[in-house]
């Protein structure tokens, strides 16, 4: 499945003085059990499958949890862009001693997600913040809470993050506490790749992208502090993940030691 994206729906926060931001429509489609979110367009934004709505439909989505080889029991977990919920809603089932964030700037997203994706209620738990991603990372509030981020910033045009920066990439490292890690969906086929990926490279002690996966996108590993490699101890973690969850752990070891 092809699951493009960029951004429409705000040219980057930190450039233009505060304003009302565009959104374009957001459009659902169903096919073969699966129930997909849009933005007016094509492209996929997130999907469930009805039967197991909490469960990581697509495959990139999969990926963005390849941080758990490294993090088995994190206490802080937060999600830029909601999307369909998919990994908000995994991660709060998945992880019961964690807090978890979720920052989304287009509150129609966070009401399709609670009224069609059976996203939980905000709880003592579960935050669910209609906000910028970009003031939620530069909230001195937020530094060093994190020990895991969630990057999905993608809109209606789906060409690249609408974040990608140094200065954004710099404000996500330090929302993590020591040895934290962010994910990032990124596409792999758009000249917004090579940016986003030196802008990491600036702020991140470790970069890693793992295998390219729907014909076009690219999960990269974000570590605060370079991480040590141990292909042992990470397949070690992967049988265990396999079997607490039945995501494709195995495949993150492998791609993260044929990539780097």
């Amino acid at each position: 499945m092809l699951i493009k994206r960029k951004s429409i729906e705000q040219a980057e926060s930190s450039r233009r003085p505060a304003r009302k931001p565009k959104f374009a429509p957001v459009t659902l489609s169903e096919q073969d059990g699966v129930r997909y979110l849009h933005f007016g367009t094509e492209w996929v934004q997130g999907a469930m499958r009805l039967r197991k709505p909490d469960w990581p439909e697509l495959e990139y989505a999969q990926q963005m949890m390849a941080w758990m080889l490294f993090i088995d029991a994190p206490r802080a977990i937060a999600q830029l862009g909601l999307g369909a919920g998919t990994l908000t809603k995994f991660c709060y089932r998945q992880f019961p001693e964690a807090t978890v964030t979720a920052v989304e700037l287009n509150e129609s997203v966070i009401g399709i997600c609670a009224s069609m994706f059976k996203l939980p209620d905000s709880d003592d738990r579960l935050s669910v913040l209609p906000a910028d991603a970009m003031d939620f990372v530069h909230d001195p509030a937020n530094h060093g809470a994190f020990d895991v981020l969630q990057c999905d910033l993608y809109d209606a045009t789906a060409r690249g993050p609408v974040l990608d920066t140094p200065e954004f990439y710099q404000a996500c490292h330090d929302c993590l506490h020591e040895g934290g890690i962010m994910t990032v969906n990124l596409f792999g086929d758009h000249p917004s790749f090579s940016k986003n990926i030196k802008a990491m490279k600036f702020a991140f002690g470790h970069v890693i992208c793992l295998p390219e996966v729907h014909d076009g996108n690219v999960v990269a590993l974000c570590f605060r502090d370079r991480p040590q490699l141990d292909k042992a101890a990470l397949e070690a973690m992967a049988v265990q993940i396999v079997a607490a969850t039945k995501l494709p752990a195995k495949s993150w070891v492998k791609g993260i030691f044929s990539t780097d």
